[in-house]
């Protein structure tokens, strides 16, 4: 139900009117743009969104409502500070929808604000970048001291905000949702996942590969994680900026060190993270990379993959220390797209290959994780059956 006149108000003081849907208020975040027409309700509840104020270039947003299915969060909830759009549709017009998504968003107190031009909307923040905004019903001068009060990005850890408090074990029936054959080759991998915001769909690739998986929260103690005799360890997205994250770098490093015994794979923020524990820097992208129509190259093969992203931050090619080698590469603006240290047991991409919602081109990365993973575990038993015969 569409409420009363709002606004949106960036930091900058440029305003755009529209009308008030979901929760009633005030709310403050970054506000980002995502190009991706499909998939809301994937991104609404990305935790990689936490904190920010999600403008979708979509024309129409809600016309196929809410199905619990769909979300990408733990407990199903929407994770952004608020939603823009252009236009709300009132009637769900799918047979999987169990709620209206401006239902929804009252249910879990987020602020929508649709009637907003959103073509003008997006050109600002592509031409001055994303920044703070305020929005809801209220004056336009509260609004635009909130959205100047309002923290950066920049040098905010967000990660504690939605990582779990203990360890879990995902296993969720795939069911309905495989679509190709179990990958396993009769081999059982234990992997250790470091949820520093987790998608539900990198946990679901990675048990469709033949994972038993123990979630972690982000800093969990490298030596308890290994003390899980894993096979591999993986990094997941999260929100933030990821050099504010000093105690999640700490662990990761630590876990570097045995790469040999568990190969290390991030994802996203855990890219980043990954970057940083191995010497790097990062640095904030004017206005990210949201959507699922990002064209990425992969340096070995020469392919391009059409891939679905979501950061605001990047790793400085530059300050890669040696060893470390460019894997992929985004074809709009050349940043880092993939890493690989040179004896190939950490390895990670900026992208999301778990395809929710977006492309499939780049699934193959979790065959990649799957590859080194055996290949360690082979050189394990080697050593073993070499040591038991000498």
């Amino acid at each position: 139900m569409v409420h009363a006149n709002a606004h949106i108000v960036l930091a900058d003081g440029t305003a755009f009117p529209g009308e008030s849907f979901g929760a009633e208020g005030i709310g403050t975040g970054e506000a980002v743009f995502s190009t991706a027409p499909t998939g809301y309700e994937e991104s609404l509840t990305d935790p990689s969104f936490f904190g920010q104020l999600l403008v979708l270039t979509s024309p129409e947003i809600g016309n196929v409502g809410v199905n619990g299915e769909d979300a990408e969060s733990r407990d199903q909830r929407p994770t952004v500070r608020g939603l823009i759009a252009r236009k709300l549709s009132h009637t769900a017009s799918n047979y999987r929808a169990r709620e209206p998504l401006s239902a929804w968003l009252a249910r879990h107190g987020v602020v929508g604000v649709q009637g907003v031009d959103t073509r003008r909307l997006t050109h600002h923040l592509r031409d001055h970048g994303s920044q703070m905004a305020a929005f809801g019903t209220g004056p336009l001068e509260a609004l635009h001291e909130a959205a100047r009060a309002a923290p950066s990005m920049v040098g905010q850890n967000l990660v504690p905000h939605v990582t779990p408090r203990e360890p879990y074990a995902f296993t969720e029936d795939l069911g309905a949702w495989r679509t190709r054959p179990q990958a396993a080759g009769g081999r059982s991998r234990r992997v250790v996942v470091y949820d520093f915001g987790t998608k539900k769909n990198i946990l679901r690739n990675l048990v469709e590969r033949g994972c038993e998986l123990t979630v972690v929260p982000a800093t969990f103690p490298a030596d308890e994680a290994l003390a899980l005799a894993p096979d591999g360890v993986f990094l997941t997205n999260g929100p933030g900026d990821p050099a504010a994250a000093v105690d999640v770098i700490a662990v990761v490093r630590d876990l570097l060190k045995t790469r040999e015994r568990a190969p290390v794979f991030g994802i996203c923020l855990g890219h980043q993270l990954l970057a940083l524990a191995l010497g790097a820097r990062t640095f904030k992208l004017p206005f990210g990379h949201r959507g699922v129509n990002q064209p990425v190259l992969d340096v070995a093969t020469g392919r391009v993959e059409i891939t679905a992203q979501n950061h605001g931050f990047c790793v400085d090619e530059a300050s890669l220390p040696e060893g470390v080698r460019v894997t992929h590469v985004h074809l709009n603006d050349r940043t880092v797209e993939g890493l690989s240290t040179r004896d190939g047991l950490a390895m990670s991409v900026q992208f999301h290959p778990e395809a929710a919602a977006g492309p499939h081109d780049s699934t193959r990365f979790f065959d990649r994780f799957i590859g080194a993973v055996d290949a360690a575990a082979d050189r394990r038993l080697a050593h073993v059956g070499g040591a038991a015969t000498a």
